[in-house]
């Protein structure tokens, strides 16, 4: 990692880091510190536990100030999709941000840099990063700046659709049982990937795949639904 491809991350938050060192913490994989025999607090999972914390405060926050008539319930609810892993990536690839953290050799050619809970996980650490070098009001503004989108249109709750319900009841009013198959997996132990096809009365309706199962089960459901919908 070189300090010309950390100004480009900055350049992408929009902020400096005073400490470059809590901004290559952020950036340290586990399977790095394992590999180099450092000290497996030197990782980014402190950071990661702070940020967490941080992020949960700040879209708490926004929630509970912009939707005064909500009720607890309510607003758990939507804080707990806007910042649920799908979201997180999707920022987080946004900003490239698997180009940028260090990886093990091993985790780095098992295509740990794609993998959606790394990045997720590396973007809570950059904010909790960003909240010990600043303050939380920096913090919280490069949150709702990264986050906007999200927020100003519900667009967070285009990650939390069950597609799988939605099928199921739209095939419970016409009759038709709903079969999903598992029909094989790609990769690692650690890096599974799940193919599933979804059959209606015995007749292929979609084909889905995932990091989960389940994923490759609602992928299948998506594709089904849009092609009811399609004719």
């Amino acid at each position: 990692m070189t300090f010309s491809n950390l100004k480009n991350l900055e350049r992408k938050l929009n902020y400096d880091f005073k400490d470059k060192g809590l901004l290559e913490t952020a950036l340290t994989h586990s399977s790095y510190v394992n590999e180099n025999k450092m000290k497996q607090y030197e990782s980014n999972e402190r950071l990661e536990f702070l940020g967490d914390a941080v992020l949960g405060l700040v879209i708490g926050e926004y929630f509970y100030k912009n939707f005064p008539k909500d009720l607890e319930g309510s607003l758990t609810k939507m804080r707990a999709e806007s910042v649920n892993e799908k979201v997180l990536f999707f920022i987080a690839k946004g900003l490239e941000l698997g180009d940028f953290i260090r990886f093990g050799k091993g985790e780095k050619k098992n295509g740990g840099s794609k993998r959606e809970s790394t990045s997720a996980d590396a973007l809570e650490a950059l904010i909790g990063a960003i909240f010990l070098d600043s303050n939380f009001n920096n913090a919280k503004k490069i949150v709702l700046n990264l986050f906007d989108e999200f927020l100003k249109e519900d667009a967070y709750k285009l990650f939390n659709v069950d597609f799988k319900t939605m099928l199921q009841e739209e095939v419970q009013r016409s009759g038709q049982k709903a079969e999903y198959k598992l029909v094989r997996e790609e990769g690692p132990d650690n890096d599974k990937t799940f193919f599933t096809e979804l059959y209606l009365d015995e007749v292929l309706a979609g084909k889905g795949s995932g990091k989960t199962k389940k994923e490759s089960q609602q992928e299948a459901a998506r594709e089904a639904l849009e092609r009811r919908r399609n004719g």
